[in-house]
């Protein structure tokens, strides 16, 4: 008896704290349009001395990827060629480095890829993706296309920079099927 009566007494303080925390802050509420998406994804692995930036964009125009999105990337790199932040122009490393992260959007309109990559002795560098990234031995890249939306770049104020604008998809016309004989 003891032991419901004290898990009747956590539930009750459990409501009523939840109860006040909600009434204390308000819900968040994204002040931007959110816009969902169905995705299936894309796998593809690149193989020694690729260019890791222009194989991702390769596929983006042979796919014709409207909006994209790096999952995940693993593998190793022997050239790492990056614009640092608030960098104008890239900086080159030579060496064996892990790819430990890379992220980003990617369409035909345009494409923004961060990467990071540790060093052998674990030292971790990351910045924009430029090309001259070149395979050592493997990458294994994950993307998942965005099904009802389309990645555009426009000019934002703020900067000046073409930042991302996500659009719903236009739907895209099936291609003229041919006859049989003709």
């Amino acid at each position: 008896m003891r032991f419901l009566l004290l898990a009747a007494a956590l539930l009750v303080a459990g409501a009523a704290r939840a109860q006040s925390s909600s009434m204390s802050t308000p819900p968040v509420v994204p002040s931007v349009a959110v816009q969902p998406s169905r995705m299936h994804t894309l796998t593809l692995r690149l193989k020694p001395g690729q260019d890791l930036r222009q194989q991702l964009i390769a596929v983006v125009q042979a796919q014709h990827l409207r909006a994209a999105a790096v999952l995940t990337c693993v593998g190793s790199l022997t050239q790492l060629t990056l614009r640092l932040a608030n960098q104008e122009g890239p900086t080159v490393y030579r060496g064996h480095f892990e790819i430990v992260s890379l992220v980003g959007t990617l369409a035909e309109s345009g494409s923004h890829l961060h990467l990071s990559v540790a060093d052998s002795t674990g030292r971790t560098i990351g910045g924009h993706l430029l090309d001259g990234n070149l395979v050592y031995t493997t990458a294994e890249i994950v993307l998942g296309v965005l099904e009802d939306v389309e990645f555009r770049r426009e000019e934002d104020p703020t900067f000046g920079y073409r930042e991302l604008t996500v659009y719903p998809a236009v739907p895209q016309k099936p291609a003229a099927r041919r006859k049989p004989g003709k």
